[in-house]
């Protein structure tokens, strides 16, 4: 019997040239995943452990308590408790866990027409696709395959930095007071609003970026299909919450576009150049560990001359060095005002399915945010056009009318 990613090859074969299934000696359960995976954790269970040498390691692993594990070896998933961290993947030496694919409804939706299909870039991208591969014939790759068109989420980390500025200069006014940034990593939220409620009124109820492109494509295009396409599992959990549902309708990760262009012969690094950046260096360097510390704290320097910010001298990555970071602060041991998490080591570019190595991916994250032509979002005109197409007529207003980029984290 075919394994969970022979099925998944063969079926991606089929679609990326003709839509045709014609299968047999398949696992019923993983044809559901591929075909249905709205249904499923980020995370799924591909295969049976009767007996496992490494004493139940995934178990062990999930700090979310998402994974059980029955009395006939099967694990269970909890599609509501899943963040999709990706740790328990890691840490299976079996290989009988895997990410849930959204690769065959995306691709669906691209052949069934009627409705434009937006790709929804993650600032990581940089160098996923092959060195030559620049931004331009990324998006030209992606047209290839059918969508309307590519939209980089860096210029809405751009916005949200920009909200991050404004919530702090607001809000962070004694010794005592500090922010804990909530604008780019979701399992960073997940363990607060799961397990550290206590800290949640320190998180600014800010959208991710990924949220926030959703949104604004589909005010602009009401009846686009948005497909947000980064290294991150737990973007597939995020984008179907309840609360921010309905923004994203797909995700990819870059390990999953990179089987449709190889399904479908499509070498970005070979195709014709379409260039459209329009994010600032602020947003491009979200994708790194202390990004988005340096991101808010220049642009808080922008808006408000000599205000003090103390960023978190290490910021913290890994999920176990998160759960120190927040045990520190409760403590009263962290000598800071501002806090960033990110789940992954390295930041998104170590995300469980980025292509590149992390120290890779940095080094083209930093030189593409060093490309930029603007330095933060009050810079980037792109980003006052776009506020404007929003109704916003002033940066005061964003802050206290932008429910567009907001959410209810309690």
């Amino acid at each position: 019997m075919k394994t969970f990613h022979e099925l998944y090859l063969e079926i991606l074969k089929q679609e990326a040239k003709e839509g045709r299934h014609l299968l047999e000696d398949y696992n019923p359960y993983h044809m559901d995943c591929l075909l249905h995976p709205e249904k499923y954790a980020p995370v799924i269970h591909t295969e049976k452990c009767e007996e496992c040498a490494y004493e139940k390691a995934c178990l062990n692993s999930c700090v979310f308590d998402a994974i059980r594990m029955e009395a006939d070896g099967s694990i269970q998933i909890d599609p509501e408790k899943c963040a999709g961290c990706g740790v328990c993947v890691d840490v299976c030496k079996l290989e009988r866990l895997a990410e849930n694919k959204d690769v065959l409804p995306v691709l669906r939706a691209i052949r069934e027409g009627g409705r434009d299909v937006y790709a929804l870039v993650a600032p990581a991208f940089t160098g996923q696709f092959g060195e030559k591969a620049t931004p331009g014939r990324l998006r030209t790759a992606f047209k290839a395959l059918g969508f309307k068109g590519m939209v980089e989420v860096a210029v809405f980390a751009d916005i949200l930095t920009l909200k991050e500025a404004l919530e702090f200069d607001r809000h962070v006014l004694t010794k005592s007071d500090f922010q804990l940034t909530s604008c780019c990593c979701p399992v960073w939220i997940a363990m607060i609003r799961g397990i550290y409620k206590d800290l949640v009124p320190h998180v600014p109820g800010a959208v991710s970026p990924m949220i926030a492109a959703g949104r604004v494509v589909k005010k602009i295009h009401p009846e686009a299909v948005t497909v947000f396409i980064g290294p991150c599992l737990a973007k597939k959990k995020e984008a179907k919450e309840p609360d921010i549902a309905g923004a994203v309708d797909y995700v990819l990760t870059f390990q999953e576009v990179r089987d449709i262009f190889e399904a479908a012969e499509i070498s970005p690094e070979e195709l014709t150049e379409e260039a459209s950046e329009h994010s600032s260096r602020a947003g491009r360097i979200y994708a790194r560990t202390g990004g988005v510390s340096e991101a808010v704290s220049k642009t808080l320097e922008q808006l408000h001359p000599g205000r003090e910010i103390h960023v978190a001298a290490e910021q913290a990555d890994g999920v176990q060095n998160l759960k120190a970071l927040i045990e520190r602060i409760k403590k009263g041991e962290a000598d800071a005002n501002f806090f960033e998490g990110m789940a992954c080591p390295g930041g998104c570019v170590g995300g469980p399915k980025a292509i590149i190595e992390k120290e890779k991916g940095r080094e083209c994250v930093n030189a593409y945010g060093d490309a930029a032509v603007y330095q933060t979002p009050l810079e980037n005109p792109y980003v006052m056009e776009l506020l404007a197409r929003l109704d916003f007529g002033s940066v005061e207003e964003f802050l206290e009318k932008s429910d567009i980029l907001t959410r209810d984290l309690s």
